[in-house]
């Protein structure tokens, strides 16, 4: 079957299309060309041209000519449009006519760079060129390095590599710095929260290194959709950009389906599984001979997904993939999906980005993935020229996925997110100066921030604690320590947890962040490996190993988690007639504190077990709602607690889509009696140690956010609440009515309307 006679099928299948919530038809796209420009090297022009590639995209050319004007770049075109000729040409041509010319590339992850190399090498090979490109990263032998620092044209790394490894050892990288031409920096759309705060302070110290050498370098950034490309380059570079997004690529024609799951239960209106929905459309494809990505959400069920599509899909090749996985592991399943001897993956977000697995014909995404951006990257990957596509979302029970199926222009007619970071967060932007002192020192009115202030506060402060020493009109490193071994880039967590096979001579079989161990390999949970289940005997958390054997298990387990807020300061505040709504910093302190075992097949609950592990913490940003006496008043106390409840769980679910933000980045959580408030208080904070502006967003709109959730739970077909709405935990009547009330209220008290409706 082809993917053109599925979509026939499937329109004309009455059980799905009754499910079917919208259908979306994109028209298919023919290519718009531009000549190649007269001054490219005749090798390199002869290279792509026995590639089939006889002109360029628009976008490539647009892309080509605003670097000849020295103009740094971001290019902004959807997946498989050709992206990576926007950055190869132009600095492939300038080291073809300079050959002491650097340029650094940054990928984002190793399986990215490893790609770009593989290209490169294939390009070279033919040309002739000696253009000498290399990677350096944590697999790059001791051997190798010395060459790579002093011979290597293009030197291809990750963030955390040029963080650690580079940067801190620069004396060594003389010939790269002096001569360095370009700093490539594909995927920028994934520099946000964190990660993207990181970034931005590592681009400060690498521009500092390379002013110490005298090079100024152009930047050539590629994106995928974003609402904000420009605003974020310039955040992450600090230097003006122009953005490039008239794109050229073809395309066939997409189709788009949003699959609401049928009501099994419509008193409580709980819906059929979206796991086992989404298993049973990939079934179908795969049976099919359609080559199909299934995206997750969660490490957990590309576990079960893979483990169900395993057992219907016999004499198929069906692989799952995510973190965790050995990098051996990884480059085995990329390999056997761009030879097509992989049938189908199931996926977290690890292969959204783009990685080359070959062009797929249909995308399933269960749930929505937490981003407009990220269900476009996800869908993009489905799609080969001149044929249809089909992308799936499979929605689930939680109010924003039903907010998306009764909504669901708000995903295809509304831009992609904001990519928010934060460069000046306090905690991020002391770790980069200590990094920076190290590298070199500072002078005494050398600015590391655009405020002169802080740059000086935080030296000052620095040399009080005997880290530095000022002498001579400068700011020297004194201290023993290697700062930048103690500084991870994407998380508040430097240590990952080694799973190991105990049976099997201690092999390893993956790793996992340490945020995420205590719910995922505590003692006794199931940990599910490419369909295959393992116990884990012993969770050994000081030095950071899981222990496990194999087994076979009918069920799953998942965890539970507990969160502390504890107010440090408070910025702001509004009062209004029944809640003080405020603005701060918190303490986050996140517990694991039982598992419940899971049925494969049922999803019913056949037992539970505790968890004994050490709480995590982070501080962050917050804004809170806390409410008065009045209203508390006006209910019993078990039921006051299901409308907070009701209320936190609306609002988690429609606050990321007003504040542009992706669903893992903000957290709700409610207190019956907050340390800080002495009153129920619903706290909603940025999910990134520091905070990047989420929180204070949701302060600022909070209104709409009450509005836009209010109108959610009103649209809900259930009785008394349901997942679609206030949360699967409510049975007592009028609850519903009373979060409707609730929020009403706080819509109209934050337009200076008070009403005091629930009296």
């Amino acid at each position: 079957m082809t993917i053109e006679q599925l979509i026939e099928y499937l329109k004309n299948y009455e059980p799905f299309m009754k499910q079917v919530a919208a259908w979306y038809t994109v028209p298919a796209r023919q290519a718009v060309y531009a000549p190649y420009p007269d001054d490219i090297d005749e090798r390199i022009r002869n290279v792509y041209m026995q590639r089939g590639i006889e002109n360029l995209y628009s976008h490539q050319r647009s892309a080509y000519d605003a670097v000849q004007k020295k103009e740094n770049i971001v290019v902004v075109t959807p997946t498989a449009s050709g992206k990576t000729l926007c950055y190869n040409l132009p600095v492939l041509n300038f080291m073809a006519k300079h050959p002491d010319a650097r340029a650094l590339y940054l990928f984002p992850t190793k399986a990215l760079s490893q790609d770009q190399l593989s290209e490169l090498q294939e390009i070279m090979k033919i040309t002739g060129l000696s253009i000498k490109t290399y990677t350096f990263d944590g697999d790059t032998p001791q051997s190798a390095r010395k060459a790579i620092r002093t011979a290597g044209n293009i030197v291809i790394t990750n963030p955390d590599m040029l963080h650690s490894g580079i940067l801190p050892h620069h004396t060594i990288w003389v010939k790269l710095f002096e001569n360095l031409q370009y700093v490539v920096v594909d995927e920028i759309h994934t520099y946000k929260g964190v990660f993207g705060s990181h970034f931005a302070n590592l681009m400060r110290r690498l521009k500092r290194i390379c002013s110490f050498y005298g090079s100024h370098p152009q930047f050539i950034c590629c994106s995928a959709t974003i609402a904000n490309p420009k605003e974020l380059a310039e955040k992450l570079f600090e230097m003006p950009f122009t953005v490039i997004d008239n794109n050229g690529a073809p395309c066939g024609k997409k189709h788009f389906v949003i699959y609401n799951p049928p009501v099994v239960d419509k008193a409580l209106g709980i819906r059929a599984s979206a796991v086992k929905e989404a298993a049973k459309v990939g079934t179908l494809c795969v049976k099919n001979n359609i080559s199909t990505i299934v995206f997750c959400r969660s490490r957990l069920r590309v576990e079960i997904i893979a483990t169900y599509l395993k057992e219907q899909c016999k004499g198929f090749s069906v692989a799952a993939y995510r973190g965790g996985y050995l990098p051996n592991e990884r480059r085995s399943i990329e390999k056997g999906l761009r030879e097509k001897k992989i049938n189908a993956v199931v996926s977290t977000n690890a292969l959204e980005l783009g990685i080359d697995i070959g062009m797929l014909d249909c995308a399933i995404s269960v749930g929505y993935p937490g981003s407009i951006a990220s269900l476009q990257q996800q869908s993009g990957r489905a799609g080969r020229r001149g044929t249809d596509s089909l992308a799936i979302m499979v929605a689930t029970s939680s109010p924003l996925d039903q907010y998306i199926a009764t909504n669901p222009h708000f995903v295809f007619e509304n831009n992609p997110e904001m990519a928010n970071i934060n460069p000046d967060n306090l905690l991020i932007l002391m770790d980069h100066i200590k990094c920076a002192a190290f590298e070199i020192p500072f002078g005494i009115d050398e600015l590391f921030t655009p405020h002169h202030s802080t740059t000086r506060e935080m030296l000052e402060y620095l040399a009080q604690k005997n880290i530095l020493k000022e002498s001579a009109g400068k700011f020297h490193w004194m201290s023993d320590i290697y700062p930048a071994n103690d500084i991870s880039l994407r998380s508040a967590s430097h240590d990952n947890v080694v799973i190991v096979h105990k049976d099997n001579h201690a092999q390893v079989i993956g790793e996992i962040d340490l945020p995420s161990a205590p719910t995922m390999i505590h003692d006794d949970a199931i940990y599910l490996h490419q369909g295959q289940q393992y116990y884990i005997d012993k969770l050994d958390w000081e030095r950071r190993i899981a222990y496990c054997h194999e087994v076979e298990s009918d069920y799953y387990t998942d965890a539970e988690e507990k969160t502390d807020i504890h107010v440090l300061e408070e910025f702001e505040s509004k009062p209004l007639s029944i809640a003080t709504l405020s603005l701060g910093e918190v303490n986050v302190r996140t517990k694991a504190i039982m598992f419940k075992k899971i049925k494969f097949g049922t999803h019913e609950n056949v037992g539970w077990g505790k968890i004994n592990l050490p709480e995590l913490e982070m501080h962050s940003t917050a804004m809170w709602c806390s409410f008065s006496d009045e209203i508390i008043n006006t209910m019993e106390r078990e039921e006051a607690g299901e409308v907070f409840l009701g209320l936190s769980y609306i609002l988690r679910n429609i606050a990321p889509l007003y504040t542009l933000s992706d669903y893992a980045d903000i957290r709700v959580v409610f207190e019956n009696r907050s340390h800080f408030t002495n009153q129920p208080t619903i706290f909603v904070y940025d999910a990134i140690p520091g905070g990047v502006g989420i929180s204070e967003r949701v302060y600022h709109i909070f209104g709409l956010i009450a509005q836009a959730s209010q109108e959610a739970i009103a649209a809900c077909s259930c009785t008394h609440g349901c997942p679609a709405c206030i949360g699967p935990m409510i049975t007592r009547e009028g609850i519903k009515e009373k979060v409707i009330a609730l929020l009403k209220n706080l819509h109209h008290e934050s337009e200076g309307q008070t009403q005091h409706i629930l009296h």
